[in-house]
């Protein structure tokens, strides 16, 4: 499966713990003002980019962590995200996925109550940051959240509690 991509970083230290290798996906309905990547916004632009290639070039590096999908919003291209996370899952490296929305958990949730894959993709989720980037709420100081409205949330302690875990992270 293919994901449209703006680019990706095969090393980043600043979009989820330790080292990453982060993908912007193409495509966003959210245009926040001030967003970092305005780049991303437009679903006409980007490239494909096979999925197996991006799981290649991660393993090619012995010091990536993890997959940060970020963008545009990855949550545009629900199954192509969930075809790479179940890659990335199934391979013994032991990486941690983080996915950055403009949607809130509990959007997401309502979403998933008509898409499946939407709650599959969750399953595969380590840490997700959710909410619209808000420019007046803008802080330099938070870790990989842009606004203070953003929350880094432990997806799987989330589920499993069934109430909002923030991560320690």
């Amino acid at each position: 499966m293919k994901l449209k991509i703006n680019n990706y970083i095969s090393e980043s230290y600043v979009d989820g713990p330790g080292i990453r290798f982060t993908v912007f996906t193409q495509g966003c309905i959210h245009n926040c003002p001030g967003c970092h990547n305005p780049q991303t916004h437009d679903f006409n632009k980007g490239v494909y980019f096979d999925n197996e290639k991006i799981v290649e070039l991660m393993n090619k590096n012995p010091l990536i962590e993890g997959l940060t999908l970020s963008g545009g919003d990855p949550l545009m291209q629900i199954d192509e995200c969930l075809d790479l996370a179940k890659m990335v899952k199934n391979q013994d490296k032991n990486y941690d996925i983080v996915l950055y929305t403009g949607y809130t958990f509990e959007q997401i949730i309502e979403m998933g109550k008509k898409n499946d894959n939407l709650m599959e993709l969750l399953k595969y989720i380590d840490y997700l940051i959710d909410g619209p980037f808000i420019l007046k709420l803008r802080d330099l100081e938070l870790n990989y959240c842009g606004s203070s409205n953003q929350r880094v949330i432990d997806v799987q302690k989330t589920l499993k509690e069934n109430k909002i875990i923030i991560a320690d992270i």
